[in-house]
């Protein structure tokens, strides 16, 4: 298990908590961005609802690093 390997694990989890849908996903458990006061953002729950949020905003460069990867896996096999 190698670098590129670990690298690939995290893509796959930024992929994984990105597409999480409020609506359908994190309002009815109660982690919806609404719902989150400024005084919890210390817990961990605030914590991780601002990583899943911070991974939803950046849609678009985990776009590009999909593709390089993609390109990457195509011409080393």
């Amino acid at each position: 298990m190698g670098l590129w390997t670990i690298l690939e694990g995290f893509l796959l989890l930024a992929n994984a908590l990105a597409i999480l849908n409020e609506d359908r996903f994190l309002a009815p458990r109660g982690w919806s961005f609404s719902e989150f006061s400024a005084g919890r953002t210390k817990s961990f729950k605030g914590q991780l609802i601002g990583l899943i949020y911070a991974s939803q905003y950046m849609r678009v460069p985990l776009i590009l690093l999909n593709a390089i990867c993609i390109v990457v896996k195509l011409v080393s096999g």
